[in-house]
């Protein structure tokens, strides 16, 4: 099955996906109401149908219908015909169901410690200067064999390093507590927003979304995002943060006949938007290398000049649905999205994108030997599964069918940085207490009290006798001179002091 191209569209010729290309990325654009969606589902179901899983996230809530056979739908009845498509069969497709606060799907939970500073300063918004006090926050951290694996434990951390910004300056850096506040004052937002559902254990094991029914299909793993997209800055880091475990976690595997992973990404946009160069640099070098590991990444935005240069030179297969150009800088960004394509002589593609209708679009695929093909007008073929939402009652009877429910329904709650942060309070706490008790006790022996009452006051040596008048004149006049010599000694240190 993975030599077997994907037929995706057609227009003068059927158009396809080559597998073993399918790691090279991809690119799938329009303005809203064009298509993007319908051909998002129908991409993902060629995948699934080679055995490659799919992960994919669900902004509208329109995507649960993949799990259904089509049918009854008069537009898709009519695009089939349309394109004479031979053998067309409506079907179901494994579907497993994800969500972060774990309402409508499978909890996908990660540690502070598994985000790293880097993408938690993105999601905090925090300055340059507020990052390095994070970064160095988390060093405290490691140095000290403390785990930081939910909010409560960072900001337990965060409070252990502003009360002893005097023991860590040295050793680390500066620490401002001003910047301290200003993180904990972010950690309250990222709180209200859910955050606290997000991170914490157990924490998602990439392997799980690359599974196969027992058909042989690719599983497609469908995150619920209504309400995750109301939280940009939550959403695009934690696909970014996916991604890079993607990364991270995957072994080296080279060019394989198909991709073990193909990840979409909706609204890619927002992974861009105010991204520091440092990010956007390790943004770049995760999509050029993970298809090593496997994985084929597909960007799915409103326009090509939403991805930097350096990412959309990456993305090898394209499918450009209409664009319109209601005002000077829609123009220039048609002109733009224009040149991305290899140009076909037939026609001006830059007039052509303005004039599409809804599921037709401009494509452009990789060959067997990775070259660009000629951009062709062509038609997505409708999807097999069901186009819309389903049932909250059909979702659970998924969910119930899944042993995922067994691994990550339940969050847990381990020993980690808050917990020894307080028993480390405790200790000195009752340390302090031992201690003041001693002192107040030799201070009780001092003066004679200790049991509640007055001890009999201490009589001299026996057998001493009293002082005579030549003894006392002579102690006087050696602790005159002791005195003096301690006052000069004094005086000539804090002078030599003040004088440097």
């Amino acid at each position: 099955m993975a030599d077997m191209p994907l037929f995706i569209a057609k227009g003068e010729t059927e158009l396809h996906i080559v597998p073993k290309m399918a790691n090279r990325h991809g690119l799938i654009t329009g303005a809203t109401g064009t298509g993007k969606t319908v051909t998002l589902q129908s991409i993902a179901e060629s995948f699934s149908s080679i055995g490659t899983p799919v992960f994919l996230t669900d902004i509208k809530g329109d995507l649960g219908g993949i799990c259904e056979p089509g049918g009854g739908n008069s537009k898709v009845e009519e695009r089939v015909k349309q394109l004479e498509i031979k053998g067309f069969s409506h079907r179901s497709f494994p579907v497993q169901f994800w969500d972060v606060f774990g309402n409508q799907g499978f909890p996908v939970r990660t540690t502070v410690s598994e985000m790293g500073p880097q993408l938690l300063s993105r999601l905090l918004n925090l300055n340059e200067t507020q990052t390095g006090v994070l970064n160095l926050v988390f060093r405290v951290a490691d140095d000290q064999g403390l785990l930081l694996l939910d909010l409560k434990d960072l900001k337990a951390m965060l409070v252990y390093v502003a009360e002893n910004t005097s023991r860590y300056t040295v050793e680390y850096g500066t620490i401002s507590k001003q910047s301290i506040g200003a993180i904990q004052r972010a950690l309250l937002i990222i709180e209200e927003q859910g955050g606290e559902q997000f991170f914490c254990e157990p924490a998602l094991d990439i392997n799980d979304f690359m599974k196969n029914n027992q058909d042989g299909l690719g599983m497609i793993n469908i995150l619920a995002c209504d309400k995750l997209f109301q939280s940009p800055a939550l959403y695009s880091t934690f696909l970014l943060w996916l991604l890079s475990e993607l990364f991270e976690e995957l072994p080296e595997v080279g060019d394989l006949d198909q991709p073990k992973l193909v990840f979409f990404f909706d609204e890619a946009h927002l992974l861009f938007n105010n991204a520091t160069k440092v990010l956007l640099e390790r943004i770049e070098q995760v999509v050029r290398l993970i298809r090593s590991k496997g994985v084929g990444v597909y960007f799915v935005t409103q326009n090509p000049v939403d991805i930097p240069d350096s990412v959309l030179g990456q993305l090898g297969n394209r499918v450009q649905h209409a664009l319109r150009a209601f005002t000077p800088k829609d123009q220039k960004a048609i002109k733009s999205a224009a040149e991305t394509f290899r140009q076909n002589p037939k026609y001006s593609v830059e007039q052509v994108i303005t004039e599409l209708g809804v599921g037709e679009a401009l494509i452009s695929f990789l060959d067997e030997k990775g070259r660009p093909s000629i951009v062709e007008k062509a038609f997505v073929i409708p999807p097999r599964s069901k186009i819309g939402p389903i049932a909250p009652e059909r979702r659970k009877e998924i969910m119930d069918q899944s042993n995922m429910g067994v691994r990550y329904e339940k969050p847990i709650d381990r020993e980690s940085a808050y917990e020894l942060l307080q028993a480390k309070a405790l200790r000195e706490k009752e340390e302090k207490a031992t201690e003041e008790e001693r002192v107040r006790e030799k201070r009780e022996e001092r003066s004679g009290k200790r049991g509640g009452y007055d001890q009999q006051p201490r009589q001299g040596k026996p057998g001493r006798k009293p002082d005579t008048m030549v003894e006392k004149l002579s102690k006087t006049a050696v602790n005159s001179v002791g005195r003096q010599v301690a006052r000069e000694l004094v005086r000539g240190l804090l002078g030599s002091l003040l004088r440097k």
